[in-house]
């Protein structure tokens, strides 16, 4: 069958791409891509006792925000994260992702990093440098770039970006206006008052040749004011030997800006934040006053669900359809059904919320809570540890810990499990329809049976039976005229 003009087109651009692919490989294979992530900084403008890396923005580190974006791009087996300062505090936080950290012990610049991760590195075909303080990197610009690095058959392929205010980056000069190839990178404190007008920077952001890269890396220099190996200087070293030196731009360049002091975490932070609350919003989620909120970056929540002023929603919470979250919750790493109210002022964590229910207000729902389908937790009513069974209710002043509570339980005012003894701590079991009276103290290990009733200001320190009461309080005494003699003695 005669193939069209468009499909030869299209199947000619496909055989480009593979052969650019397969460029610095064995013939057949797709080159091997390295992820090299620079996390050994002290961030010494912070003045923090914490690792420049493992300061937060939008709710986890700025090291894990990266190592996030660059597993999209590579298994987490080929990201290396390149550690120094507190290296052992950083190993431990974020030995979760599954990357391999290289101990970079002695701290001599970027391009010593890459001295020190040689035996690492050297057995691929490109590595991707990556900046450990800059969390708003995507995916898609990592991608893109190696893509460009690849295409353009490049030694050392840099990620640049047009800032308002290039204050303090390195400009980049261009062979032309036109031309991908880069001629130079210039330093501000050496750059010209022309060179200063530039607003293209360099972002610190690299893709490598790895042969390239490591043929030529012993000729960096310490020949500067900090005495250090500078990365930077590599354009300068492969332009000499006569290598491609290129440059691709993004169209996004807040996602280069790294987080250097207080001041610039703050911004990163509240522009992670917006664009996850946009997020929300855009998947039919209601956010009133969107600024006051606070959303971090894997909290999901369904549509139709309304979000008032001053929530802050933490962590991995997961939250249903059609509810609603008042203002002044703070909910962490929690899970919430459908059509769930939330009144003002609830703390939980690690808590489970079932269909229909309602919680506060100024309800605290601490780890292990489970509150079931259309149950009802109250004003100033602390969870611990729990089981709430279907349609129960606790509405008021109470203390419920390392309890199971079956369905359509009524928890009186001012009730308290008594679970600790000082040494351990024990369990209390209600049974399905059972009527707890206000003000009792149910002292554990205890259980309470299947429709018993228990009068109010009970001590309840033994089981009581299905369908019994029980009553644990002193017999009221009356005397009379007591209190009148009583203030005639005064």
């Amino acid at each position: 069958m005669k193939k069209s003009k468009g499909s030869s087109r299209l199947l000619a651009n496909s055989s480009k791409k593979q052969s650019l692919s397969q460029s610095n490989s064995p013939e057949g294979e797709s080159p091997r891509v390295a992820v090299a992530i620079m996390a050994a900084g002290k961030g010494t403008r912070l003045k923090s006792q914490l690792p420049k890396v493992l300061h937060e923005v939008g709710g986890k580190p700025l090291l894990e925000h990266v190592i996030r974006a660059a597993v999209r791009i590579a298994p987490a087996s080929d990201v290396y994260a390149i550690i120094g300062h507190e290296a052992e505090r950083v190993r431990a936080a974020m030995a979760h992702t599954g990357v391999t950290f290289v101990l970079q012990s002695e701290q001599r610049g970027t391009g010593h990093a890459l001295i020190v991760a040689r035996a690492a590195l050297a057995g691929y075909d490109h590595v991707i440098v990556l900046s450990g303080d800059a969390p708003l990197i995507t995916p898609e610009t990592i991608g893109r770039l190696r893509n460009f690095h690849l295409e353009e058959r490049s030694a050392m392929t840099l990620l640049s970006a047009d800032l308002e205010n290039p204050t303090g980056y390195g400009r980049v000069l261009r062979k032309s206006a036109r031309s991908a190839e880069v001629q130079a990178i210039v330093e501000e404190k050496t750059a010209t008052s022309a060179q200063r007008q530039i607003r293209e920077i360099n972002s610190g952001f690299y893709v490598f040749s790895t042969k390239e890269l490591y043929g030529n890396i012993d000729k960096l220099s310490t020949a500067n004011a900090h005495h250090e190996y500078y990365l930077t200087d590599m354009a300068e070293v492969l332009r000499r030997a006569r290598r491609r030196v290129v440059a691709w731009k993004t169209a996004n360049a807040s996602e280069v800006l790294g987080g250097n002091t207080r001041a610039e975490l703050a911004d990163i932070d509240e522009q992670m934040r917006m664009a996850k609350c946009r997020e929300l919003m855009a998947e039919g989620v209601t956010v009133f006053y969107p600024a006051t909120c606070v959303f971090d970056a894997d909290v999901k929540i369904a549509a139709d669900t309304v979000i008032e002023p001053y929530v802050q929603l933490l962590g991995n919470t997961r939250i249903g359809t059609a509810c609603r979250v008042r203002s002044y919750c703070v909910i962490r790493d929690s899970e919430i059904g459908d059509g769930v109210t939330v009144r003002p002022g609830c703390v939980m964590e690690d808590a489970k919320i079932g269909q229909g229910a309602v919680v506060g207000p100024f309800s605290h729902l601490r780890p292990g809570s489970e509150i079931g389908e259309g149950a009802h937790v109250g004003n100033f009513v602390e969870t611990k540890k729990i089981k709430l069974g279907k349609g129960s209710k606790a509405n008021h002043l109470t203390y419920l810990g390392d309890a199971e509570i079956g369905d359509g339980v009524n928890i009186g005012a001012g009730t308290i499990t008594c679970n600790y003894d000082g040494v351990n701590k024990y369990k209390t079991v209600i049974e399905d329809g059972v009527f707890v009276g206000s003000d009792s103290t149910l002292v554990a290990p205890v259980r309470i049976g299947k429709g018993a009733y228990v009068g109010a200001a009970s001590c309840i320190t033994e089981d009581v039976p299905v369908d019994a009461l029980a009553v644990g309080r002193a017999r009221q005494i009356v005397k009379e005229g007591w209190a009148r003699e009583k203030r005639l003695k005064k």
